[in-house]
């Protein structure tokens, strides 16, 4: 046990030794040439972590393994759990029945995709491919971390999953306003904003972009953020859906007497509570501000305590498979995306 008598002080160093990190990873963020790229403090967390366990780590005391774990996995619950303060169901409403249906069907057909691409295309272990998945489908990073404890997935497949969100995020981010403004994009400001919403990876990113087009108006860099925001409380239900999946899937495998316990991510299911009390306005909005603070920087603890248990020697044997699988997905973001969001706001 990680906190009983003779483990305490060892897991209150490791988690420390994490938040340290962390500190550094925010402050870190805050750089100007970071920020202008819209890379958060969660994806600067998990490189430092990666750079230590792949150098240091032999010289980290073992009796703090515990604290990393522990911030790896019960911090990330809490973390995910007030994520939602973020979002409010009156937000998810603004956009209207087009930006929830654009939300709604990138993420179940790229979750999909991603799955089968990684699985039966290039030869990946379902736990790996659903992540990779999870990460393009939903919001980035906050996916894979909220995705991995319902997988039960090792450390370092998470930290594949992330790293090409970080890629393929970082390229949309560029992308997206070049094909915009050059025309190639024939879409209104309200489409292109909830195109953007709907498709891009991270929250930062998709803030980023709308800024990065000279002359945008206001309300389709809302709708985007509002679009984003609605795909992130959606991982909730996929959650919950990925677990009966898998409780069933179980069940199956080891005939139908076997005793499978329903897989339910209860952290998802209380997300949605909290997103539904903060649409209630009873919190004042300087109070949510510094718990969205503080919220960031758990899911920073999190980020970082998942690329310290990341050796790269447990990268061998999957070769070029999780790039060509996001490569996949990124091309039906981007592609698949625009048609989805110029038809749907058609209807609309």
């Amino acid at each position: 046990m990680p906190f009983s008598s003779q483990n305490r002080v060892g897991t209150l160093q490791g988690i420390a030794f994490v938040a340290l990190i962390a500190l550094l990873a925010t402050l870190l963020s805050g750089v100007d040439a970071l920020r202008s790229l819209g890379i958060s403090p969660l994806v600067v967390g998990i490189v430092i972590g990666i750079v230590f366990a792949n150098t240091l780590h032999h010289k980290m005391p073992i009796s703090w393994e515990n604290g990393v774990t522990f911030a790896g996995k019960k911090i990330l619950r809490f973390a995910i759990v007030f994520y939602g303060f973020r979002i409010t169901f009156q937000q998810i409403g603004e956009v209207g029945l087009e930006g929830f249906l654009v939300s709604l069907i990138m993420l179940a057909t790229t979750f999909v995709l991603g799955t089968w691409l990684g699985t039966k295309v290039f030869g990946m272990d379902s736990d790996t491919s659903m992540l990779t998945a999870s990460g393009a489908a939903v919001c980035g990073a906050a996916a894979v971390l909220a995705t991995e404890p319902v997988l039960k997935a090792e450390e370092h497949k998470a930290a594949i999953a992330v790293s090409m969100v970080v890629l393929f995020g970082t390229i949309s981010m560029f992308l997206y306003p070049v094909l915009y403004t050059s025309g190639v994009f024939d879409m209104t400001a309200k489409e292109f904003g909830i195109y953007v919403g709907g498709t891009i990876h991270e929250v930062a990113q998709v803030v980023a972009v709308p800024a990065s087009v000279p002359g945008l108006s206001e309300d389709a860099a809302n709708s985007a953020v509002i679009v984003k925001m609605t795909r992130v409380i959606m991982i909730a239900p996929m959650l919950i859906i990925l677990g009966i999946y898998l409780s069933f899937k179980a069940k199956k495998s080891g005939g139908e007497s076997s005793a499978v316990k329903l897989v339910i991510p209860w952290f998802a299911v209380y997300f949605i509570g909290v997103a539904g009390f903060n649409s209630l306005h009873l919190v004042p909005e300087a109070i949510v501000n510094v718990i969205n603070e503080i919220d960031t920087f758990l899911l920073t603890m999190a980020m970082t305590a998942l690329g310290i248990g990341t050796r790269f020697a447990k990268f061998k044997g999957l070769g070029l498979a999780p790039l060509y699988t996001a490569f996949g997905m990124f091309l039906w973001l981007l592609v698949g995306g625009y048609f989805i969001t110029k038809f749907i706001c058609s209807i609309f």
